[in-house]
Parts: C-alpha cells; structure tokens; sequence
C-alpha cells in the first residue's frame, strides 16, 4: 500500500449536513477497500482560482490515506459521478 494525500472539494451550496455525509461515504469507501485513514482535515470554505460549474468557492477536505495503487482509479471514476463533490486531486506521498 502506498501513502497518499487526497484532497477534494465539495460544492458551496451543499448543506452541512450532507457536507460530513460525503465526507464520511469517502472515509468508509477506503476502509472498505482495505485502506487506511490516517487524518481528515477540514480546511472551510475557501475561494476557487477559477469558476467551477459557476460557482466561485468550495470546502476543501484533505485526508492522508494509505490505500493500494489499483484501487485509485476506481475511487477517482466513482468521485467524478458523486454529486457535490467539484473536483478531486490524489498525490502519492
């Protein structure tokens, strides 16, 4: 397995409630699969460098995870199709 840091941004204008709900589905997909959650970070509400779906802001979410390299295109193509999630970003540590 290998370490990585995976850093997404869910819409502005989803509730809170479905805010830790996405988050929470992404934390269990990755036990699910065999990997490992080490840290979740909310780092809020920021602004987008750019529009995105014409919206000017998101909350990022950043998790350092441990997780096996062919499971990573699954989990991408799955948080491409969730709604309220813009746009996710892995890096291997």
């Amino acid at each position: 397995m290998n370490k990585y840091e995976l850093m997404f941004i869910v819409a502005s204008d989803v509730s809170e409630e479905k805010r830790e709900e996405l988050i929470a589905k992404q934390k269990a997909y990755i036990e699910a699969h065999n990997g490992v959650v080490e840290g979740v970070e909310k780092l809020g509400m920021k602004k987008l460098a750019y529009p995105i779906n014409f919206k000017n802001e998101g909350f990022y979410v950043l998790m350092n995870i441990q997780f096996n390299p062919a499971e990573v295109d699954a989990m991408t193509k799955l948080m491409n199709i969730t709604d309220g999630i813009e746009r996710q970003m892995f890096v291997r540590k």
